[in-house]
């Protein structure tokens, strides 16, 4: 489905990425997990667009990618939750999740869409009306995830989703990611919160200083002793 070959990102004179390889297959939760400034979030904004590549090649469902405009990349289904959530703070939770079917095609669906995001957000239906802003960090957080699902997302990237949240509302946000998973969304997942996101991922890789390090069955890097050293304190 999403297909990243020898990537290269380039800040100034630095190398952010390093030919960085990755692969999401269609209906896998993929986990990137890493230490801060690895360049998690570079990749990331790299599939989006956001970024320019140096070098390298993005495919996605076999059409490349790299240099495609952002909202192209958007209408093809490739839709990114930031880190901070970015949310519209005086407009209400309703018109947040508006501005995620700002697409034609995404919009054409927009009332099964927000059904289906108050469905797995109970909580929102309930502040429809309230400005994003007004709501805890988890509550925005669960905005942030719903204005996404009204985009209709073919593959849906998280960047640090629990960040900043209680361990409460943490545990909720990777419960509903993995639903979403379940319901035929492809997920690639950046996470600090190490052992949650290889508990609800299929395959993960580690990413430290620009590069891909390590690879696999998601429960095979839980049991890896360099996993349990460098990210889980064992």
């Amino acid at each position: 489905m999403l297909s990243v070959n020898d990537l290269i990102v380039l800040y100034q004179k630095l190398r952010a990425l390093r030919g960085v390889s990755l692969e999401v297959a269609e209906g896998d939760l993929v986990a990137l997990i890493g230490s801060n400034g690895s360049g998690k979030t570079t990749l990331l904004n790299s599939i989006s667009g956001l970024i320019p590549a140096g070098a390298g090649r993005i495919m996605w469902q076999g059409t490349p990618i790299l240099g495609m405009s952002p909202d192209n990349i958007c209408r093809e289904g490739i839709i990114q939750v930031p880190e901070g959530r970015k949310l519209f703070a005086q407009m209400t939770v309703e018109e947040n999740l508006e501005m995620g079917a700002y697409l034609p095609a995404a919009r054409a669906e927009a009332d099964q869409s927000r059904q289906m995001a108050f469905d797995i957000f109970p909580r929102l239906a309930e502040r429809r009306r309230q400005t994003a802003g007004s709501l805890s960090g988890g509550e925005q957080q669960m905005v942030a995830v719903a204005r996404a699902i009204m985009a209709k997302p073919k593959l849906l990237m998280l960047d640090e989703p629990s960040l900043g949240l209680s361990p409460l509302f943490a545990a909720e946000i990777f419960q509903t990611i993995k639903e979403l998973n379940n319901r035929d969304i492809t997920v690639l997942l950046i996470s600090q919160e190490v052992l949650q996101t290889l508990t609800i991922s299929n395959y993960a890789y580690v990413m430290e200083n620009g590069e891909i390090i390590l690879n696999g069955p998601a429960k095979e890097l839980l049991d890896d002793p360099r996993i349990k050293e460098s990210y889980l304190g064992l």
